[in-house]
């Protein structure tokens, strides 16, 4: 799940924050990763929150080990071996929140079963790509909705080729 400018960027670059979606993006996001109960995130992305994300579980890929705390969980290592972990720990689903790295690690592993995108009316020209690798993957639309008078969030099933 990720907000994206209308000219497909998540940030400018990896410090900025989230300050740019709109309320309705953060609305949706507190929704969406609270049903599934931990969100994944590399740890710029962590980083540019004020806190941990409060009532779910904060996984955050670090290229280093770093002690976990109250509901943070620091990870290294392959995304599927973390995924058995937390399947292990309970959790059905888990929210992938970015970046673009993550994004595209979990892309390349074809570990990614749906792509829910809000889209801001912004263009920022340079930035973060929501993916910077080359994969392929066709999506399926399963909804779009309008979350106030210029911002859509838009529900994908991805379909990898065999």
């Amino acid at each position: 799940m990720m907000a994206i400018s209308v000219d497909g960027k998540i940030a400018k670059d990896k410090n900025q924050l989230a300050n740019w979606t709109s309320p309705e993006d953060k609305k949706i996001f507190v929704a969406e990763s609270k049903k599934h109960g931990v969100v994944m995130m590399g740890e710029n992305t962590f980083n540019t929150f004020p806190s941990p994300l409060p009532n779910r579980l904060n996984v955050v890929f670090s290229p280093e080990p770093k002690p976990d705390y109250d509901n943070v969980k620091y990870v290294t290592g392959e995304p599927e071996k973390v995924l058995e972990e937390l399947e292990q720990m309970g959790y059905k689903s888990a929210l992938l929140g970015g970046g673009c790295f993550l994004n595209s690690l979990f892309l390349k592993n074809k570990l990614i079963s749906e792509i829910v995108l809000t889209v801001e009316p912004k263009i920022f020209g340079s930035g973060l790509s929501l993916f910077d690798i080359d994969a392929e993957a066709s999506l399926e639309l399963n909804s779009l909705e309008k979350l106030n008078d210029n911002t859509f969030a838009v529900r994908y099933t991805v379909k990898y080729p065999n």
